[in-house]
Formats: structure tokens, sequence, C-alpha cells
């Protein structure tokens, strides 16, 4: 036990991620923004993304920067372009180098019965929560392979397990997402590339918050009731993720310690899909 506790404390000491480049898509804020703080804190050089303009990114960039003393660049782009993606990549091996550790957190929602689901928002969150993780995913792989590592984290969610009503699109494409992870894992495992989908429960984030409004006109209900009876009525904890939960996982797979991890769809969800 003393040499597995002292392979675990030297594992994860304060920059064991030293002399890796990861890219966190989403990341100006909520989830992506802490996963990138967890990685940068491990030492490894860290391309934030998001839809703000640069200036409007810079004091989390700045931020992230100072406290972890690794360079952290930031760069917009809409991904629902593959254009922009094509540039996003070519951008972050330019300025930090090819990406060893890709996350992919990027997503948008609506919320909606389908009869009155805008065709405009389901094309919309299938580029962005899925096909944008493929495009990545492509545009890195090969270089992982042959540098003979990588580590590739979607950011699922509990959606990609379950299903929920008035959440076609988002329940697709997350459903999308874990089975891509796992076709990535077989192609990767031979290569020293891990592929896993963290699948999280309601945490809040902007995003979560945005859905409030919306799920209470769909469903008829009243804003409080949404949070209480909606959002953690399926958690039996009772209480939201946290942030620097779904960091700490994805800090922690991206470790040698989970070279054997691949594959998998980790739910970390106060045991929403354990019902």
């Amino acid at each position: 036990m003393t040499d597995a506790f002292g392979a675990f404390n030297r594992t994860f000491a304060r920059g064991f991620l030293t002399g890796r480049t990861a890219l966190v898509t989403g990341s100006s804020s909520g989830i992506g923004q802490a996963m990138a703080r967890g990685l940068a804190l491990a030492g490894a050089k860290v391309m934030l993304h998001g839809i703000e303009a640069p200036e409007q990114a810079e004091t989390a960039r700045a931020a992230i920067a100072v406290e972890s003393g690794v360079e952290v660049a930031y760069l917009n782009g809409d991904l629902s372009q593959p254009d922009c993606i094509a540039a996003l990549i070519g951008k972050t091996e330019a300025r930090l180098g090819p990406p060893d550790i890709l996350v992919n957190n990027a997503g948008v929602q609506h919320v909606a019965p389908i009869e009155d689901f805008p065709d405009a928002k389901w094309d919309l969150i299938a580029a962005v929560n899925l096909s944008a993780a493929f495009h990545t995913t492509k545009a890195v792989l090969g270089g992982m392979k042959e540098r003979g590592f990588g580590r590739i984290i979607n950011t699922a969610s509990a959606h990609g397990l379950v299903a929920s009503p008035f959440k076609s699109a988002y329940v697709a494409a997350k459903h999308g997402i874990v089975g891509l992870t796992k076709a990535t894992a077989l192609e990767g495992a031979a290569f020293g590339v891990t592929a896993n989908a963290i699948c999280p429960g309601y945490v809040w984030t902007p995003l979560v918050e945005k859905q409030i409004p919306d799920t209470a006109r769909a469903r008829g209900i009243g804003e409080e009731e949404v949070v209480r009876d909606v959002m953690l009525g399926d958690q039996p904890t009772k209480a939201f993720v946290t942030v620097e939960e779904c960091a700490a996982l994805c800090v922690y797979l991206c470790s040698g310690l989970a070279g054997s991890i691949t594959g998998a769809a980790l739910s970390i969800d106060g045991g929403w899909v354990a019902r």
C-alpha cells in the first residue's frame, strides 16, 4: 500500500502535466473553465475557447495564468462552423504545440416539446454538442497516436445515458457523444490514447441557469419548482454537482494512473442514473 500511495502522490504533485498542451472547448465559464484551471494547475499549457471576444475572456485567462504559472491563451470561435474548428486547432498548435489533451466541453441547449422544437435549434445543438467533437477529435487523434500519448475527454451528461422530456436535441447529441467516445477509445487503445465521457447531472452553470425559464414554460410550472422537482428531483443528493468535482475527474483521467480507463461514460450525478 505504501508504494501505491507514493505513486499516487507523485502523480498528483503540482506540475505532473508539465510539458503537455491542453485544448478545452467551451472554457470561458462553467465546467470548461474549471477543467481548464485544473489542467493548468497540474502544469499543462492551456488553450481556452469560447464565443466571447478576447477582451471579454481576458479576466478569466489572466487569473488562470497567474494562479498556475503556465501559459494560458484564449481563442474565440463558432464551433458550428468546421472552418472555425480547423482554425482553432491550427492556432493552438502554433501557439502552444499540438494538443496532448482535448476536452470537448462546448455545448448549447434549447428546451421545447418536439412538435414545437425549432429546426434551426436542432441543427445548432447537433453541430456544437456532437459534430464539433468529431471534427476536433479527427484533427488531433492522428498526432496523439504518433506521439504515443493522448487524452480525449468529452463532456457528455446524465442525458447521454437517460432521457428527459423537452430536450430531444440535447439528449440525442449527448447519447451520440457517448457513442463517439467509445469508438474513439477503441481506435486509440493500442497507441496510448484514451477517450472517456464525463456524464454530469445538473451542475450550476450559466447554461443550466438559462434553462430554468424555458423549462418552466415548457412544463407549465414555476421556476422554483423547476429547480426543486425537475433539476434536483432525480438527483438523490438533492444538490447540484460542482464544477470542481467535474474538473477533478477530468484531471485524474489525464494522469498515468487512468491509463486503463478508456471508453467509459463516467457518471457524476448525485446518484441520478443509479435509479
